[in-house]
Order: C-alpha cells, then sequence, then structure tokens
C-alpha cells in the first residue's frame, strides 16, 4: 500500500514538474517570437493580428507562426538571388516613361525600368486565354516556361499537360514550374507523361519536408508563361477548368490577362529562370543557351515595366506602384480585385482621392470563393463608400480579374490581389502599362464588367445581427493573416 501511495505522489510530481517545465518554455518562447516579431518590418496591422493570437492562444499562434510567419526571411533571401531582371540580349528600346512619378517609384523599389517596342492583347475571357496558351504552345519551336500556382486534375489541366508532352517529344524544351501549396494535390503521375518525353516538371518550396522556416507561407503566386524568349502571357489565370478552357463554361470564373510580344516578355522569362533555378536547384547558365532572345524587333507600340514583388525583391514595388498610381490620379481610379483587404495607407489614399472629388471606383465579387475575406472588407468597403467612392458587386460568378486603371492613362494587371498577402508576402508578378491606348482598352473591359454588377447600399451594422458584426470585426482582425 505504501508503496503504491509513493508511485503516484512520484508520478504526480513528475507530471506537474513536466506541465510546469513545458509552460515555462512555452512562454520563453512567446517572449522571444513577441521581440522578434516587433523588430520585424511587417503592417501594423499584421503585426497586432500575430501579437493577439500568440498572447491569447499560445498553444496555437506559436506553432503557427513558426510555420507561416515569415516574410523577407534572409536565410531564403541568401539562397535565392536578389530578382533584378535584365534583357539577356541587346539593350530595348528606351521607354518615353521611363521618368514618370510612378514608374520611379517602383524602380526606387526594387523593380526595372520601363521597356518600349512591345505588343500587348488584353485577354478577357478563360477561352481567349486558353486559345492563346495552346496557339502558342503549339508555336513554340525552341522553349516552353510555364509557372503556375495551381495546375487542375480536370479536362484543362490533362490537355495542356498532353500538349505540353507532344511539344516535348518534338524537341521543345518544356519547363512546368508548379507551386507545392496550389498543387499540393497534383501527384507525380499526373505529368508523368510529360515528363517522360523530356520536359521538366519541379515544385516550388515544398512544404513537406519544410525547406526553410516560413516555406510554407510564401507562395509563389506569379502566373507566366513564355515562349521562345519574346512571346508571354501573364494574368490571374491558373492552369484549371474554373480560369480557362476549350469550351464555355456557365461556372467559370471571370478573370483578365494579356499576351504580350517584345521586350517586356523577355524580362518575364527572366522571373521564370529565377525562380525555376531557385527551385530546380540549377544554374542560369544551363538554362538561357540556344537561340538568341529575338528582343531587337519592334515588336509595337506598348510601353510596359514588368514588376516582381516578393521576398526575392529588395524593396516592395507593387505596393508602392499601387500607391503611385493613386496619388497620382487626376480623374478616375478603377480597382478590380477578388479580395480587398488594404493596409491603412492604402485606405486611406483611397479615401482621400475620393474626397477629392475623383471617381474610385472598386469592383469585387457578390460572393468571392472565400467567405471570410468577404466578411473582412466588409469595415473598408463602407469606409469608401462613406467617403465617395462607388464598390459594384459582381454577381455572375467568381470575379478572379486583378486589374487597376488609372486616369485612362495607366494600368496594372497580373497575378497580385488587393490583399496584404499578395502585396507583402507571395512572390507575384505585375505589369504596368503606359500607353494610352492599351490603357483604354483595359477600361473599355472594366466598364464592361459593371454592367453585370450591383451598387454596394452602405448601411450601419444592425444592433440585431449581433453574431454577423462580431464575425466581420474577427475576420477584419485576423485579415492581415488572410
Amino acid at each position: 500500500m505504501l508503496t503504491d501511495v509513493k508511485d503516484l505522489l512520484a508520478d504526480f510530481l513528475a507530471r506537474g514538474l513536466l506541465s510546469d517545465l513545458l509552460s515555462i518554455g512555452g512562454f520563453i518562447l512567446a517572449l522571444l517570437l513577441v521581440a522578434r516579431l516587433m523588430s520585424e518590418k511587417k503592417a501594423p496591422a499584421n503585426t497586432f493580428a500575430w501579437l493577439l493570437i500568440i498572447i491569447l492562444l499560445p498553444y496555437v499562434g506559436v506553432p503557427l507562426y513558426l510555420i507561416f510567419g515569415g516574410r523577407k526571411l534572409q536565410r531564403l533571401v541568401a539562397q535565392k538571388s536578389r530578382l533584378t531582371p535584365k534583357l539577356p540580349g541587346p539593350p530595348a528600346t528606351a521607354s518615353a516613361f521611363a521618368k514618370s512619378p510612378v514608374a520611379h517609384a517602383i524602380m526606387s523599389s526594387g523593380a526595372g525600368a520601363p521597356v518600349a517596342a512591345n505588343r500587348l492583347e488584353l485577354l478577357a475571357t478563360g477561352e481567349e486565354t486558353y486559345a492563346a496558351l495552346e496557339r502558342q504552345i503549339r508555336a513554340a519551336r525552341h522553349t516552353i516556361h510555364i509557372s503556375t500556382f495551381i495546375l487542375g486534375r480536370d479536362e484543362t489541366g490533362r490537355r495542356l499537360v498532353s500538349l505540353l508532352a507532344e511539344r516535348a517529344r518534338a524537341g521543345v524544351q518544356v519547363r512546368l514550374l508548379l507551386d507545392a501549396v496550389g498543387c499540393m494535390f497534383v501527384r507525380r503521375g499526373f505529368h508523368a507523361a510529360l515528363r517522360e518525353a523530356g520536359g521538366e516538371v519541379v515544385k516550388f518550396m515544398r512544404v513537406l519536408p519544410f525547406t526553410s522556416r516560413g516555406s510554407a507561407n510564401l507562395r509563389n503566386h506569379r502566373k507566366i508563361a513564355v515562349f521562345d524568349h519574346a512571346t508571354a502571357i501573364i494574368g490571374g489565370h491558373n492552369l484549371a477548368d474554373e480560369y480557362m478552357g476549350p469550351r464555355p463554361n456557365p461556372k467559370r470564373w471571370r478573370d483578365l490577362g494579356a499576351l504580350i510580344e517584345g521586350p517586356a516578355a523577355t524580362l518575364l522569362n527572366e522571373v521564370f529562370i529565377a525562380d525555376w533555378c531557385f527551385a530546380s536547384r540549377q544554374s542560369p547558365a544551363t538554362i538561357r543557351p540556344g537561340p538568341a532572345p529575338a528582343t531587337a524587333a519592334d515588336r509595337g507600340g506598348a510601353e510596359l515595366q514588368v514588376v516582381a514583388s516578393g521576398p526575392d525583391v529588395p524593396g516592395d514595388p507593387l505596393y508602392e506602384g499601387i500607391i503611385s498610381m493613386i496619388q497620382e490620379a487626376e480623374q478616375s481610379i478603377w480597382i478590380v480585385t477578388p479580395y480587398f483587404i488594404p493596409d491603412d495607407v492604402l485606405l486611406r489614399s483611397l479615401i482621400v482621392k475620393a474626397r477629392a472629388g475623383r471617381a474610385v471606383t472598386l469592383i469585387v465579387p457578390e460572393h468571392s470563393n472565400h467567405p471570410v475575406t468577404d466578411f473582412a472588407r466588409r469595415h473598408y468597403v463602407r469606409e469608401l463608400c462613406a467617403a465617395g467612392g462607388r464598390v459594384l458587386l459582381f454577381r455572375p460568378g467568381m470575379m478572379h480579374s486583378k486589374a487597376i486603371i488609372v486616369d485612362d492613362r495607366i494600368g496594372l494587371l497580373g497575378s497580385a490581389n488587393f490583399d496584404l498577402r499578395s502585396l507583402f508576402v507571395n512572390f507575384e508578378i505585375g505589369v504596368v502599362v503606359y500607353t494610352a491606348a492599351d490603357v483604354q482598352a483595359m477600361k473599355a473591359w472594366a466598364t464592361a464588367q459593371a454592367a453585370s454588377c450591383r451598387e454596394w447600399v452602405n448601411r450601419a451594422k444592425r444592433p440585431h445581427r449581433l453574431w454577423t458584426g462580431m464575425l466581420e470585426d474577427f475576420s477584419r482582425l485576423l485579415a492581415p493573416l488572410l
């Protein structure tokens, strides 16, 4: 009996001591993370959101921060060379817009200068984008470089993999870069035919096992397809039925892309090469040999600026470029985005412009594919409407397009959403358009989308819908982490 009591007492002391040690260790780790968090150059809202979850729910917040909290990680930056894409061939024709305030702000934050002599063609539907992609894949003679966040295990994904395999068997060098999270459920067997035909498939920053601290958070959201060095397709389209396909689909999301020919396409190829070499551990010298990039010929009159953003870029050129575009607006600002979660600077800039009499129009989906972001955006939308901005809710389905048009004289399109994750965390790609005719084409496209929208009615939160207000406030609190 005495032995049993001693065993119980020893067990109790051991368990109590272990529990105390775990609590003390967790408290110390939380303090260290809070200190690190305060020293990082995060947006205040982002810092506050992480502080809240670490302090109130340490058993949840600490492991989440260890996995997802990184932004511009020094270890990653050391492994992935700083991205400053330059033309490998002859110098591009100088752009007349290189000294404009927007171009200068973007260049000062780490991006290159605008280049002239390009041709730009908007791709306004998923069918147009798929047709352009298939046409360019079939026409490619030397290289096909494609980077995507999602490769669908559906008809579109299967058709494209089969077509890429066909071109690889014909001697074209095909490289397909997939994001490890976006393509988490795409097994090797799905693209085995492409690899067996001589093509290469690599996943960007695998999650299991973790390649580095924060690797699960840093996703390659860039969508780039480059053919023979000098023709490219960019935009918000992933390679899946929801985004594109050979036939109309009533459930297909509304997206915007562009086909680009000329020096800007070669710069997009340089962005792809940097991402590919980081993920594959190959040398850029093994990627570039072959026919010289055809950038010398004048492809058209489009003046374009390629803007890559992410942990591999010294500053935040997309973010600062958007701020500069808003500040330079003299007449109108159009923003089309699936998710509207700006930081305080972006929101205040839009509010000031709206109050100053500029026509600020925001198009978002009535119901996006992430309901929590719909709750999170309500505060920002109300503030913008109260200042005189107009918010339009796209009703036919999911609006996945990303575009900004200012004064019919400057536009931005690409992969980045108007939210904190795209502007501060993800690897993103954008193209700033300076040519009036191309910007006006973007404006005409945005105006056409407005015809399928209903206007947001700015109502205050109703007292009897307390739970809705609480959910909205909680979503907005966590918005920097979404």
